[in-house]
């Protein structure tokens, strides 16, 4: 039997959904040609948590529901970066600001000084968990990825403009979130937008979070509940 030796790394996705209420549209881009992980795809903004997320100044914390169900089958200390990760790559793939004004206490990192100089700490209360999935085997690339759902009304800048951003993403767009399926996609954003049009009208975090764990031995869907843990 062969052994899957690929690094798995934690990584965090943002959904930011606008008008749910009314005519929701969700914020996609197209990966690039030359990516190694999904090229040419259309996804939500996202990617690896690093090493220093879990250090970052947060102006608020996910809610206890949303990091406890983060805490459910990994090891609790990732929900601070996970979050933080959630809001850097949003920042980074998009230009959009989840934060709230205020000073840094300390020396900022070098990944955050374009944020920072905004004048505002990042903010994870808005960010809702709603899905996690392991890569499957055999991808050049694996991710334990845990996806967001944020409200657009949370995000502190101009909804349109997208000039802050890197060149990670291109054909940055609100998609319609009827129409979204007409976009070449990974399966798994697939399947994730199929939860995102069951709750889009729900402000409420769900009952449980849906989990696709593809380890070496199995395939498995869970549903993570944020019981509480062993100490």
């Amino acid at each position: 039997m062969s052994i899957d030796k690929t690094q798995i790394r934690n990584a965090a996705t943002v959904i930011v959904i606008r008008d749910r209420h009314t005519a929701p549209r969700i914020l996609m881009g197209q990966r690039g040609a030359k990516a190694v992980f999904m090229p040419n795809k259309f996804v939500f903004p996202g990617g690896a948590v690093d090493a220093g997320d879990a250090d970052i100044p947060l102006s608020t914390p996910l809610t206890p529901t949303c990091a406890a169900r983060l805490s459910e089958d990994a090891d609790a200390r990732l929900a601070h970066a996970l979050s933080a990760a959630a809001i850097r790559e949003l920042w980074e793939e998009t230009g959009l600001i989840l934060g709230q004004p205020g000073t840094w206490v300390g020396p900022v990192p070098a990944d955050w000084t374009r944020f920072a100089a905004t004048g505002h700490v990042p903010h994870a209360a808005p960010l809702q968990f709603v899905f996690r999935a392991l890569t499957p085997p055999g991808r050049p690339r694996r991710f334990d990825a845990r996806f967001f759902l944020l409200d657009a009304a949370a995000v502190a800048s101009d909804l349109d403009e997208f000039g802050a951003a890197t060149d990670e993403l291109s054909h940055l767009q609100w998609v319609p979130l009827a129409e979204a399926r007409k976009f070449d996609m990974p399966f798994i954003t697939e399947v994730v937008l199929a939860e995102i049009e069951a709750r889009a009208g729900d402000p409420n975090p769900p009952s449980s979070v849906p989990f696709f764990k593809n380890n070496d031995e199995e395939s498995l869907f869970l549903r993570l509940k944020g019981y509480p843990q062993p100490d």
